[in-house]
């Protein structure tokens, strides 16, 4: 780690040590609402600190993943851009768990709020919709069928299974992407998922 993201780790852990008791939305960065506002991909402040809040924890998901399965990132950022509200940037490594990581997003975004899909049939009829979502549920439905073949609901619930242990650190780095107002580096998302 680098002098400059030890300083960036050490604000982030002493801006969620202060804010500790307080819910996700009311932690996040102004710039992140104010530049969701501005874009205008929200109609106002309350949409656009909700949108921060979902895109940290899909991002979150993505990179909790990805370090689960021992894959390397260069960053990951929840900045919104004209394709995309947030993106893991340069995932690189272990191509068999890769789906994990693809599906990783989705799944942090319902375990955010506990409202995953409870039974096959729910989440049978809810796969084939999953359809825009930046590449993910087309490098998952690809990922998948050397394991899997076409049975995405199998591939999914394995996906759960590998992730719903990690939901304390994909909170932590969601809450860090919601409190730095820029991109956060590799090895500080390792830190601030490793402290919990």
């Amino acid at each position: 780690m680098t002098p400059t993201q030890a300083r960036t780790l050490a604000g982030i852990q002493a801006e969620l040590a202060r804010l500790v008791r307080y819910d996700d939305e009311s932690i996040v960065d102004e710039a992140w609402i104010r530049q969701r506002y501005d874009l205008g991909a929200a109609a106002s402040y309350a949409p656009a600190r909700t949108a921060a809040v979902r895109t940290a924890w899909h991002e979150a998901g993505h990179a909790v993943a990805a370090l689960s399965v021992g894959a390397r990132f260069s960053s990951a950022s929840i900045r919104h851009g004209s394709g995309t509200q947030g993106r893991v940037h340069g995932i690189q490594g272990d191509r068999e768990n890769g789906f994990v990581i693809d599906a990783a997003g989705q799944i942090a975004e319902r375990l955010r709020d506990w409202s995953m899909p409870t039974g096959d049939d729910e989440l049978r009829a809810w796969l084939p919709t999953w359809r825009a979502d930046g590449g993910d549920a087309r490098r998952f439905r690809r990922g998948i069928a050397a394991r899997f073949g076409d049975d995405e609901v199998a591939a999914w619930r394995h996906c759960e299974q590998a992730l719903i242990p990690h939901r304390p650190r994909i909170r932590q780095v969601a809450r860090a992407l919601l409190v730095h107002p820029r991109h956060l580096p590799y090895a500080v998302v390792a830190a601030v998922a490793a402290s919990v």
